[in-house]
């Protein structure tokens, strides 16, 4: 009896520390975190061998270069705490006996293992803070963007987002804009922008933010999308210190009636614009992404859009996200995708892309946001 409950207890007690996850999984799942952490601190060794280095020697200087990589992230603190922790682990205690005198230090490997684990938790503390305050960003983040599109008649729209770290630096945006050209109040045009900021995480979702408060307002204002576009560069160019955080944009006027597409792509990644025939075309006229240069004219392309046909924009953590032996889903597998539905909806289209990507990607980690929007005249 007392060994069933041991072992009812010890099962209980690996379903919490796994979230019932296979062994395999695990493993799986570990060795893509390690290479995560392995890249962040490589990339501060310079791996060239010198002509006069050894083996060993090149050795030692990579070894040294990787702790001191990982030791520099710790505040001043924590890294005395740790090497301390260090020298206590590897530290074998000592009997010295000389005649009279007799110098007896014991083993202090247990308080090496007790400083490693304030340290470790020390560090979880942060990291739990850092993760609470990352998900009200996400939260807030959510609000910027729509979570259901527009009721526009004759159109179907779908869009997903989904970022690599908490939040993102991705935005997507669909709404009706009555300033618009040839805008009437009972059909106005519609709106759509896909932008991919430069970088990840909390810097890229901070200039995201301040991007979608001035294509809000701008769009009010601003007659064309040409206008629009260029008055989104000059505010991005503002907003640009040290001519890094630049942003690739792809915006478009849709008029439900006409069915006429009016865009402009600020160096994002072509759309993809399949006809009901099959036949594949890539809206590419526009100019230089937005922030870079202040004066920057643009081009509009105009495309008009039958039953049917099925507009996708989409950002590059889409085409390329890649799997565990890093090679890339790429713009192949997308339009293959593409060319197999044909009579489906816009949700459904979107779902079997996202789907199709997972499949690919398995549990290799996720490198870039992925942003996709789908367009369909039913």
């Amino acid at each position: 009896m007392q060994t069933q409950n041991i072992g009812t207890r010890g099962q209980t007690f690996w379903r919490q520390i796994s979230d019932g996850i296979a062994i395999q999984q695990l493993w799986l799942q570990f060795h893509s975190e390690a290479r995560v952490s392995y890249r962040l601190y490589s990339k501060e060794v310079d791996w060239r061998r010198n002509q006069d280095e050894t083996r060993g020697q090149r050795f030692k200087r990579v070894a040294s270069a990787l702790f001191w990589a990982m030791v520099l992230k710790l505040s001043p603190a924590r890294r005395v705490l740790f090497v301390l922790a260090l020298a206590l682990l590897v530290f074998p205690g000592f009997d010295f006996r000389y005649r009279d005198v007799q110098v007896q230090m014991p083993n202090l490997s247990f308080f090496g293992a007790i400083a490693l684990l304030i340290l470790l938790a020390l560090e979880l503390a942060d990291r739990v803070m850092m993760k609470r305050d990352l998900e009200i960003a996400k939260e807030i983040q959510t609000w910027l963007m729509p979570a259901e599109p527009p009721p526009v008649p004759g159109v179907e729209l779908a869009f997903a987002t989904r970022p690599a770290n908490t939040v993102a630096g991705d935005y997507y945006d669909a709404f009706l804009r009555p300033g618009a050209p040839d805008s009437t109040a009972a059909c106005a045009p519609l709106l759509l922008v896909v932008a991919d900021v430069a970088g990840k995480s909390v810097p890229a979702a901070l200039l995201m933010a301040t991007l979608q408060a001035s294509l809000r307002t701008l769009a009010a204002i601003c007659t064309s999308t040409l206008e629009l576009i260029e008055r989104l560069n000059q505010y991005a160019c503002e907003q640009n210190v040290g001519g890094q955080r630049f942003t690739t944009a792809f915006l478009a006027d849709f008029n439900p009636v006409t069915r006429q597409l009016t865009y402009v792509n600020a160096g994002h990644n072509w759309p993809v614009l399949r006809h009901a025939s099959g036949a594949i075309e890539r809206l590419e006229t526009g100019g230089l992404p937005l922030g870079l240069m202040r004066n920057t004219r643009y081009e509009y392309g105009q495309v008009s859009l039958a039953p049917g046909d099925l507009l996708l924009v989409f950002t590059d953590g889409l085409v390329e996200a890649e799997d565990d032996k890093e090679e890339q889903y790429g713009e192949g597998r997308m339009l293959a995708m593409l060319s197999t539905h044909s009579a489906r909806t816009a949700r459904e289209v979107l779902q079997d892309i996202m789907a199709s990507a997972d499949r690919f990607v398995g549990l290799a980690p996720q490198h870039d946001d992925i942003t996709c929007l789908v367009l369909r005249v039913p």
